[in-house]
């Protein structure tokens, strides 16, 4: 895996306007209870470093990964990027697709996943409802089997809504926690006290340039996801 302190390594976009990174699973997002230093804060370095630019740097946060997930994340450099991109994600046209290591064989090689989540803010947990309940969001994702090895199983989610902790409590009731997620009912924790949850690209169109970007992020470098990455291409 890339040392976090090199960010420039796992840079996967920029241009004027965005700038892209693929999340190592140890980091989060924006400042949250923690007060431990962010992703967001790295960025800022990182463009301040680059362009050698004094005081504060804009890095717009346009969309979150939970701090045990990895992949692309985006942000905005400036606020007229952000804007915009803020009206993509909310319109929808801002197409996610998520890598996901699970231990169980699915129901079905392909499907639609419709939930209701009620989040939990003490547990900082989701629950899942068949129908709609009070304070209840809709969840809405599809999946398909992507692979296959000896003893785990990678689905490949196409997500509809960004919920909280969506695509690990959907798959945890549907039988199929993802490993090292204890929170959604996977047995053991994985030795880096990660979830095998990989935002594996991002689709929309640039927000200035007009133009469709596809950003892919690679999934971290350990032996299970190497085979996994080998047998997709």
């Amino acid at each position: 895996m890339t040392d976090k302190k090199d960010l420039s390594q796992r840079i996967l976009y920029e241009d004027n306007h965005l700038i892209a990174v693929n999340k190592l699973p140890s980091e989060i997002v924006q400042a949250d209870k923690t007060e431990d230093r962010t992703l967001r804060e790295d960025i800022q370095d990182y463009l301040r470093e680059k362009y050698d630019k004094p005081g504060n740097v804009f890095a717009g946060v346009i969309h979150r990964l939970d701090r045990p997930v990895s992949g692309v994340v985006v942000f905005a450099k400036t606020g007229k990027a952000l804007k915009r991109m803020n009206e993509l994600v909310k319109k929808r046209e801002f197409r996610k697709i998520y890598w996901a290591i699970v231990k169980t064989m699915p129901p079905q090689e392909s499907g639609e996943l419709h939930h209701f989540l009620v989040r939990n803010k003490k547990k900082n947990k989701s629950f899942v409802f068949k129908k709609p309940i009070e304070n209840s969001k809709e969840a809405l994702l599809f999946y398909r089997l992507a692979a296959a090895s000896s003893d785990y199983y990678l689905l490949e989610i196409d997500l509809k809504t960004g919920r909280h902790h969506q695509i690990r409590a959907q798959l945890s009731a549907m039988g199929c926690p993802i490993k090292g997620d204890l929170k959604y009912g996977f047995p053991r924790s994985n030795p880096d006290a990660s979830v095998s949850l990989h935002a594996r690209s991002l689709e929309f169109i640039h927000p200035v340039k007009k133009e469709p970007l596809k950003i892919v992020a690679s999934p971290p470098e350990d032996n299970l996801w190497n085979y996994f990455a080998d047998t997709v291409k």
